[in-house]
């Protein structure tokens, strides 16, 4: 944290704040002395912090514990982290739902609503059904849209460092879509907006299949796949936010797309027509022929696009997730390839948090923001350089 000789007495109160604010998060009602003893700091300066943050809404005292209080004597002061302080939303908006997950200051989900979507909805129809949802979802769960300190976003697409979609293939009338600032219009919060493979390989790594790993590849595998990363436990984007995009390196020579590879007749799918993938998957596990070769020819692709970017960064770990979650066999083939191709092979997984894992990776990002703000965090998984 860099030596604070001559002293700086803001710095160093923010730092002493941030360290009990950490400690009352992580326990159960703590007292003074417990406080004392976990952050190392003087009696006096943990309850100065203490009054502090009480008079800033961010702790509140506790109940005594029920032998405490039928003890003689005036039981010790406990104290809690209050959650309920300020809330904090996450959002995936995709090509067929919008989905939303809502959570106080710890993080810990209190309510989720979601609705379909059409994929021909133009980009104002697409945020009028976001903007719906949310306001849904809030009223559920009886919170005042005041009380947002962040709002994450996962969207489809390059996402640039203000919230603004360079290019998005997926989504009508999303491309250079300035998604973060249509969506402030709503809240009075930061609204930060990330790529949806990114926010799926945050949440992978925060509660999913991923917990245990630092460097990781998630690879949302769809017909045009893309992919996120995280490098020493922090988020890699690139220099523009286009890090991951393997859907495009059918064009370094690879000339068949994914929707001809995955076709059984002479007509491409449609990359957006999840049923008519569904129904080719299906018809390859009752046997069928040309089903079983389409399949075939996709997984090898998939397999190619994952094993560039495994040869590049060189993961512990690649999770499959997306609409690829679901197959049965996907991971087999997915490993006796990477072995065959890559010089150290990484463990392959399928996602653990399925569909909610692009609004669940939007959380964290919005808990992030926070985090820097109220515990002056440096380096999370997040943070944008």
């Amino acid at each position: 944290m860099g030596q604070l000789t001559g002293g700086d007495p803001s710095l160093l109160r923010r730092i002493n704040s941030a360290v009990v604010l950490h400690a009352l998060r992580s326990a159960d009602a703590p007292t003074l002395t417990d406080l004392t003893r976990v952050t190392g700091l003087s009696r006096p300066t943990v309850e100065g912090v203490v009054e502090g943050l009480i008079g800033a809404g961010l702790v509140v005292e506790a109940p005594a514990e029920d032998g405490e209080a039928r003890r003689q004597g005036r039981p010790a002061r406990r104290f809690r982290f209050r959650a309920e302080a300020g809330h904090l939303l996450g959002i995936e908006i995709g090509p067929h739902r919008i989905a939303a997950l809502l959570s106080g200051l710890d993080g810990r989900i209190i309510g989720a609503g979601s609705r379909d979507v059409c994929e021909t909805a133009s980009s104002d129809e697409r945020l009028e059904r976001t903007r719906a949802v949310v306001a849904d979802l809030l009223r559920r769960a009886g919170v005042p849209r005041g009380s947002l300190r962040a709002v994450g976003v996962g969207s489809p697409g390059i996402v640039e460092a203000d919230g603004t979609v360079r290019l998005c293939t997926a989504l009508p009338g999303w491309t250079g879509l300035p998604l973060a600032e249509r969506l402030r219009r709503s809240f009075r919060c930061p609204v930060l907006v990330e790529n949806d493979a990114n926010t799926a390989a945050v949440a992978e790594h925060w509660k999913g299949s991923a917990t245990d790993s630092d460097d990781i590849v998630f690879v949302m595998a769809g017909l045009s796949p893309g992919a996120g990363s995280l490098i020493g436990g922090r988020l890699h984007r690139g220099y523009g936010g286009a890090a991951g995009e393997i859907g495009a390196l059918h064009l370094l020579g690879r000339d068949v797309t994914p929707e001809r590879l995955l076709s059984t007749t002479d007509e491409p799918l449609h990359p957006l027509d999840e049923q008519a993938v569904a129904d080719v998957f299906a018809h390859a596990r009752n046997g069928d022929e040309q089903a079983v070769a389409a399949v075939d020819r996709f997984i090898q692709r998939l397999v190619h696009d994952v094993a560039a970017l495994v040869l590049a960064l060189d993961p512990e770990l690649v999770v499959v997730g997306g609409w690829a979650a679901g197959l049965d066999g996907v991971l087999e083939p997915l490993r006796n390839e990477l072995a065959r191709y890559c010089l150290r092979p990484p463990r392959v997984a399928l996602s653990l948090l399925g569909e909610a894992a692009v609004a669940t990776g939007a959380l964290r990002l919005a808990l992030d923001h926070v985090e820097e703000q109220l515990f002056a965090v440096e380096g999370t998984v997040t943070a944008r350089r």
